[in-house]
Formats: structure tokens, C-alpha cells, sequence
């Protein structure tokens, strides 16, 4: 089955949702970065919820950043994302792996640590970008993000999030997320009816794993709440590095640094955090580097 993304209302338009189903994302991810069984699931359920939280972007160019720093072994996680449904992501130490929890299931949480903080950016072409923050609440992923929005911006959130890998090959067998939020004047009823249907939405995951198309698996989670969808995408693991900007980074670094590097290691070579794409700067690439660095502060002086 390919990936699918949908949006849209439910409860007679009283709340919005966002639906994902990832298996293809979260494996491409998988393969990328060589992850452990526990660090599949950690960055997969980011990168689901990353996903689903870009594609609210109005503009192209606009970007969604999400960084968890918890304090587990497992190290951070970053993922970004756009408008399109293209979503990126790495975890710190990607190897890691732990025994299972209590309930026989991958121990996310204590991989990920709950002792830090998710932040939000959203990079709106603005001369600063929106920053929300709060303090993690269990390092379970779907828990934390909940928290951030009832705390950051208020808004009370049902979110679900869920990857199943092989026991054996860590292979992505299903990755599903569910993000629903009530809209202004939302009826009390509507909300309990929501909350109810809570504990059922777990099985979303367990549904896409067994062939249920997402839509099909929306039409049983949401019987007789008269729901609706109103936008389809096809959600994608992709980075958009390049050298071009690579340079500008390079650049960026100053006139200093760039001479440093020149003169102690005669070139220099960077490795993409997204796709671990390698990209080689020889000596005279970054003199001609530097002469951009010199002739652009000179223009603005």
C-alpha cells in the first residue's frame, strides 16, 4: 500500500483531523540512518506527527521543525517538515537498542527520556520564527506532542501515533498517526464523543498492519460521527540537501573559519544529518568560497 496523508472534519465539522499512514516513510527512514528496532519506532513516530503538523502550512516555502531533547540514551531527535508531505528526521545515536518494557512492547520512552524538552519551530518566511516549547511528559512521543498543544498553543489535541517493526529484521511492518483537534465553539457532546473513541483509535496501527486501507480504518474509528475528508496527499521520507546549499552554510561560517580550514585540513567534507549524503569541499572550493564570504562582507560594508 503507498503512503497516504488525509484531512479533514469530523463530528459534523466540530473538529479537524489528520490522518497518516507511513509504513514506506518510517522504513525509508529505517534503512537510511541503520536504526534499532526501539530507535524505528522513536523517529518514526516523529516523523508521522511532523508530517501531519506540516501539512497545516499555507505557504511552499514554510517549514515545521520538531526537536526532542529528553534525556534518554537514544539522544535527540529532529525531523522537518513541509506543506507537501516530504518529512526528514535523525536520532542522535541510532543504534541504540533496549530490552522490551513490561507490556512485551519497544520501551520508546525510556530510549527517548522524559527529563527534557519538545520544541516546535515554525519558519513562516518571517524575520523570526515561531518557537513553542514545553517540557516532555513521558517520552512516548504521541504523549508529549498532546502536551505541547494544550500547553504551547492551547489547544486541546487527541494524537495518536504508532509504528510496528519485525521483532527479528526491525523491518516496518505499519506506521499510523492520528491527530484531531476541535474547532472553535465545539459542542461539549462532541468533544465526550472524541475522548470515547479514544482507546479504539490505538488500534489504528494494528489495522494498516493487517492491509486496511486508511481510509477504510477512518470509516470504522469514526462510525456515525458524520466525517468528512477534504485533502489527500502522499506523505515521503525525502531530503532536499544540496551542494548549493551546503556552500551557503559553508559560507555562512565566516571568513575566519573558512581559512582554518583551508590552511589545517585543505578541504573539507560534510555528511548530510538527514540522508548521510557526503559532500567533498577540495582546497580550492573553499579559497573560492571564501572569496564569495570576503566579496559579500565587503558589499554590505
Amino acid at each position: 500500500m503507498r503512503d497516504t496523508m488525509l484531512r479533514g472534519l469530523v463530528c459534523n465539522d466540530a473538529a479537524r483531523f489528520t490522518a497518516i499512514s507511513g509504513r514506506a516513510l518510517c522504513e525509508a527512514a529505517r534503512a537510511t540512518h541503520n536504526l534499532s528496532r526501539v530507535c524505528t519506532a522513536a523517529l518514526g513516530r516523529t516523523l508521522l506527527v511532523t508530517c501531519m503538523m506540516g501539512a497545516e502550512l499555507k505557504n511552499e516555502k514554510d517549514r515545521l521543525t520538531a526537536i526532542i531533547k529528553g534525556g534518554g540514551p537514544a539522544g535527540n531527535i529532529v525531523c522537518t517538515a513541509g506543506n507537501s508531505g516530504a518529512v526528514k528526521g535523525y536520532i542522535e545515536n541510532p543504534q541504540v537498542e533496549l530490552p522490551l518494557g513490561p507490556d512485551g512492547k519497544l520501551d520508546v520512552s525510556m530510549a527517548v527520556g522524559w527529563f527534557g524538552e519538545l520544541t516546535v519551530v515554525r519558519d513562516l518566511g518571517m524575520k523570526e520564527p515561531y518557537v513553542g516549547r514545553c517540557d516532555m511528559a513521558s517520552g512516548e512521543i504521541a504523549e508529549d506532542f498532546a502536551r505541547y498543544f494544550a500547553i504551547s498553543e492551547q489547544q486541546p489535541s487527541l494524537v495518536y501515533l504508532g509504528v510496528r517493526v519485525d521483532p527479528h529484521t526491525g523491518e516496518v511492518h505499519a506506521g499510523g498517526g492520528l491527530l484531531i483537534q476541535p474547532l472553535p465553539q465545539c459542542p461539549e457532546e462532541a468533544l465526550d464523543e472524541l475522548q470515547a473513541r479514544a482507546e479504539g483509535i490505538k488500534a489504528l496501527a494494528g489495522m494498516l498492519d493487517e492491509g486496511t486501507q486508511l481510509s477504510a480504518a477512518l470509516a470504522k474509528l469514526f462510525d456515525g460521527l458524520n466525517w468528512r475528508i477534504t485533502a489527500e496527499s502522499e506523505p515521503a521520507y525525502r531530503c532536499d540537501c544540496d551542494r548549493p546549499r551546503l556552500e551557503k552554510a559553508l559560507i555562512s561560517l565566516g571568513k575566519e573559519e573558512l581559512t582554518d580550514m583551508i590552511d589545517k585540513e585543505h578541504g573539507a567534507e560534510l555528511t548530510c544529518h538527514f540522508c548521510n549524503a557526503k559532500y567533498s569541499f577540495s582546497e580550492e572550493d573553499l579559497r573560492k568560497l571564501l572569496r564569495e564570504a570576503t566579496e559579500d562582507k565587503e558589499t554590505i560594508e
